[in-house]
């Protein structure tokens, strides 16, 4: 049963980070359980596209009938980021602007090292889990919220 739980909590954080601190939180999780299971629902979303990612770009290019722009208001942010902080900014906004996987397949998109984004990725999933997650730890009255 216990597996169940840790499980949920790994699949809620591959889709968006911030659901598995309130995943692990609902369930009765102590932090450290949560703050890990976060780490390791992140991590397998961007291994997953760490290791897919090129073969995604070529499917979603056979896919798409018309080219896209290439400078819209989204694309001109990334590069911004990227030019001013490398993956370093990348990693740093996944967990929290970002998506794991939208983050990831932005690193992807700039043709960065595997072993480089998977280590920065870690690096800021770690931070984030660990502060995400101590934070609603730390929030009077909600572990009474989600107990009712």
């Amino acid at each position: 049963m216990q597996f169940a739980k840790y499980l949920s909590v790994a699949i809620a954080s591959t889709i968006k980070f911030a659901g598995g601190p309130l995943t692990g939180l609902a369930l009765g999780l102590s932090w450290i359980e949560t703050a890990l299971c976060t780490i390791v629902g992140m991590m397998l979303s961007v291994i997953a596209i760490t290791y897919a990612g090129a073969a995604i770009q070529l499917l979603s290019q056979r896919i798409r009938k018309q080219t896209p722009k290439r400078f819209t208001r989204r694309t001109r942010l990334a590069v911004r980021i990227y030019k001013r902080s490398g993956l370093l900014g990348i990693a740093f906004l996944t967990p929290l602007i970002l998506t794991p996987i939208g983050g990831t397949a932005l690193a992807v998109s700039f043709r960065l090292g595997r072993g480089q984004i998977l280590l920065y990725m870690l690096g800021s999933a770690v931070l984030w889990a660990c502060v995400q997650t101590l934070a609603l730890y730390q929030i009077p009255g909600a572990q009474e919220f989600f107990k009712r």
